[in-house]
């Protein structure tokens, strides 16, 4: 027997979760790079669960599409978090419904008593803070994966 591999997943779309940080650096690794409008960016309050619908970078497929010589990929994606008990943002302005974000980072900061804050930072020293109960994030690839607009890998230099 032996550990699962990249490979070993294929074509098939991500549907990942994540109830611990170890688990939460899987998906905030695939996360990166993310675009979204900020319209996509939804608070159920009623439900507890927070979700943006984002255009994801398939770091998964990077090196294959390298080998293969074709343009990279994006995938729309959801990244669901639930559990949550409040939001707050800095750096936004929710007003501006034009508003593209891009998505760097997916952290957890608990606390003793398994409650915590989930921290999504944002490129522009932007951030989205959501208290959770416990930590329960989902991350699922919605749609077939298209050819990155750009044509190029993210780079932050």
């Amino acid at each position: 027997m032996s550990d699962a591999r990249f490979e070993d997943g294929g074509e098939a779309p991500l549907w990942l979760g994540a109830a611990d940080a170890e688990d939460l650096k899987v998906i905030a690794s695939l996360a990166q790079d993310a675009v979204f409008p900020i319209v996509d960016m939804t608070y159920a309050r009623s439900r507890r669960e927070f979700a943006i619908l984002l255009n994801r970078f398939r770091w998964e497929d990077e090196a294959a599409a390298k080998r293969a010589g074709r343009a990279p990929e994006r995938v729309r994606s959801v990244l669901l978090v639930r559990d949550v008990l409040s939001v707050r943002s800095q750096g936004i302005d929710r007003g501006d419904r034009d508003t593209i974000l891009s998505l760097l980072d997916v952290a957890f900061h608990a606390e003793a008593d398994g409650m915590g804050e989930v921290v999504l930072t944002l490129a522009g020293d932007g951030a989205v803070a959501l208290q959770v109960e416990a930590l329960d994030i989902v991350l699922r690839d919605v749609t077939r994966p298209y050819l990155a607009p750009s044509g190029k890998v993210p780079d932050h230099g």
